[in-house]
């Protein structure tokens, strides 16, 4: 066992451990249950689980198809609307999209399980290689994106269906963005975000650089000078900090660099971990942190969120799952200062809120919470130099409803622009319908004046 001092350690576990710990959550359906499960939905005419798909997947089709027997027809209907539909059938919060609105979601029944229907008919595409789509007649035309994370290949496929050829420009070593670095680990265990890479760049047409980063390999104006159009789908960089005293400590982590490494990591054994950790936050990104803290042997993690439990975004489906696997989840505390002793942490004092007239305050009673670890997950911030004019909103990409921006030829979509649910479901339909929105462009042969003011 490693000690990397201040309680926090590598390998608390057995190896059978790390293995059941951070298996499959939700494993596929086999051909029996997916039966079963498809032949629960009613097929309704006015399809209100459709309407609450970001990507407009037709849920009544494809479970139709599955419960005739036929899981590749099904893949087709999904991917026709998202190729990632593979991924979002994993990570997307369905229990607040699709399902909820399932006629079935009532008190006396349960809603039909669409994300794991979902996965059943993805699942089988993929893993035989069957491809739906064809590329057109070579377009002549060069489009440059920014970022192979759910919107920049999302945008790359549609756009390649249509004949022109993509280039991506990809800061980090692999591709995926949060699919491959910000999501748990047993939300999508054997690598699943790179195969679906592949399945995706199968189309042709496309090739992605790594190590490209916006602002330091290159700017906006060299892409708009070499390329036809531009999508930017860079995603957020930044974390924001708790501005507090004793920040800088060590132990003091951000919950995404920690859910990445655990991520890259082929051998649990080998990534440290306190033996009591305080996670900030009440976004997914929290509760991540905060299950595989436990799931990789902390005694004790605790979430602290400054509001109540109905404004965490985080779902409470998430919320339980975590209280399942141990997580304390304690609301109404914001962090005052963090503790120290010889350099390290040694635990976090917070301060109890309240809303009063509608505004959050704190009350002013503080306690302290023992812990030699601290993960920061309140929220990412956007962070891109080499944008040159580019205009903003609320410190992202400001684009219209197509994702153009205030730029000729250049849209934008996913988490660095300024709307939408920061899902990658959400990312996926936007740069699929930007990626349309540049095909008709440069179909007409014509630039759009510039779409923000």
């Amino acid at each position: 066992m490693e000690r990397l001092g201040s309680g926090i350690e590598a390998g608390r576990l057995s190896s059978n451990e790390y293995a059941s710990n951070f298996s499959d959550l939700h494993p596929r359906l086999d051909k029996h249950e997916a039966l079963v499960a498809s032949d629960r939905c009613y097929f309704c005419y006015d399809a209100p689980c459709m309407t609450a798909c970001p990507t407009a997947i037709d849920i009544p089709m494809f479970i139709r198809q599955i419960s005739t027997g036929n899981p590749l027809g099904s893949a087709k209907t999904i991917f026709d609307q998202n190729i990632l539909g593979g991924m979002c059938a994993r990570v997307c919060p369905t229990e607040t999209l699709c399902e909820e609105v399932c006629v079935r979601n009532t008190a006396e029944d349960r809603p039909v399980e669409i994300g794991k229907l979902q996965r059943y008919a993805t699942d089988i595409a993929m893993e035989t290689g069957r491809q739906f789509f064809e590329r057109r007649a070579p377009s002549g035309k060069r489009i440059a994106v920014v970022g192979a994370g759910p919107a920049g290949l999302a945008a790359a496929h549609r756009l390649a269906v249509n004949g022109h050829d993509v280039t991506i420009l990809e800061a980090r070593e692999k591709s995926g963005g949060l699919n491959e670095y910000g999501i748990a680990t047993y939300k999508a265990v054997d690598d699943f975000a790179q195969r679906e890479v592949d399945y995706v760049t199968a189309i042709g047409g496309i090739t992605i650089e790594h190590g490209k980063a916006l602002g330091r390999d290159f700017s906006l104006s060299d892409l708009t000078s070499d390329y036809d159009s531009v999508f930017l789908g860079m995603g957020l960089s930044g974390v924001n900090g708790l501005g507090v005293d004793g920040e800088t400590l060590y132990g003091v982590d951000d919950a995404v660099d920690f859910i990445a490494a655990l991520r890259q990591s082929h051998n649990k054994a080998t990534v440290p971990i306190g033996r009591r950790v305080v996670v900030i936050g009440g976004g997914m990104t929290a509760i991540d942190a905060a299950i595989q803290a436990k799931l990789l042997g902390a005694e004790e993690v605790t979430i602290c969120y400054r509001r109540g439990k109905e404004n965490m975004n985080a779902s409470t489906w998430e919320q339980d799952l975590a209280a399942s696997k141990g997580v304390i989840i304690r609301h109404w505390l914001a962090p005052k200062s963090i503790i120290g002793k010889d350099g390290k942490v040694a635990g976090i004092e917070v301060e109890y809120t309240a809303m009063k007239d509608g505004r959050l305050t704190t009350t002013g009673e503080t306690g302290i919470i023992a812990a030699d670890q601290i993960f920061k997950a309140i929220g990412q911030s956007f962070q891109a130099s080499g944008l040159g004019a580019l205009q903003f909103d609320k410190g992202r990409i400001a684009v219209d409803a197509e994702g153009r921006t205030s730029l000729e030829t250049v849209w934008a979509g996913g988490d660095c622009i300024g709307r939408g649910e920061d899902l990658t479901v959400s990312a996926v339909a936007q740069g699929r319908d930007a990626a349309e929105s540049i095909n008709r462009m440069l179909a007409a042969g014509a630039q759009p004046a510039s779409a923000v003011a």
